[in-house]
């Protein structure tokens, strides 16, 4: 099963929900946590995709689910279940494995490139990609690069956008997922100055291209869900 963790209504899995749907083989399960909806036992969970939210990981009084989802991915972390964490799970999970998440010293908002490191381009999650990818952001806060991690992706702007941690866990500071519709919806619930007809028109424009280097992705990680899973049966 491929475990999709919602925080918030309006933050779901997007494109990764259609490529595990359509394109896999793979039951899929939405557990929302804001609605109070539990986490179920790791040992059915092929892989684990911790999706946004506008809430902060040490909001824990505010917010009681952020606790127990890093104690869930600490356990998944040591099991080596694949895990794919997108913004605020990308911070949830680099906190999971001891990393600090703090305020970003720039807000980033639209399409952005980013550059694969020596490591990024040489990993599996990023198998031919491309050494600048254009990605679109959507945060405020970053993270530190925990003990077990090692940086694939960087910008000037901010400079921890993809780390892997361990063998099987990967945080992204950026959207993949996200979808015209998506962002349509973000606009009316997150107040933003900015030129969001503009924003939209992009969107639209990159659509089809965006989606083909986020099945790319989605395929690599699929790979790895495969190959962990296999070997979890043999164990």
């Amino acid at each position: 099963m491929i475990l999709f963790i919602k925080h918030i209504d309006i933050e779901g899995p997007g494109t990764l929900g259609e490529f595990f749907n359509n394109q896999t083989s793979w039951q899929t399960k939405i557990v929302e946590l804001e609605n109070g909806e539990m986490l179920p036992p790791l040992g059915e969970c092929n892989s684990i995709i911790s999706l946004g939210g506008p809430m902060n990981v040490y909001e824990t009084d505010k917010y009681p689910f952020l606790s127990i989802e890093e104690e869930f991915l600490k356990e998944a972390l040591d099991k080596e279940v694949p895990v794919l964490g997108i913004c605020l799970g990308a911070q949830l999970l680099a906190k999971a494995a001891g990393a600090a998440v703090r305020r970003a010293d720039q807000e980033e908002i639209g399409w952005y490139n980013v550059s694969l490191t020596e490591d990024g381009i040489r990993d599996t999650l990023f198998d031919n990609l491309g050494r600048t990818p254009e990605v679109f952001q959507w945060h405020r806060d970053t993270f530190d690069i925990p003990q077990r991690g090692v940086l694939l992706a960087t910008s000037d702007i901010c400079r921890n956008q993809a780390v892997r941690i361990g063998r099987s866990a990967w945080a992204l500071q950026f959207h993949l997922e996200m979808t015209p519709e998506m962002l349509e919806m973000w606009f009316d619930y997150y107040p933003v100055d900015l030129d969001k007809n503009k924003l939209l028109v992009e969107c639209f424009k990159k659509k089809d291209s965006y989606q083909r280097q986020a099945d790319l992705i989605y395929f690599n990680f699929a790979r790895v869900i495969a190959t962990q899973s296999k070997s979890r049966l043999k164990a």
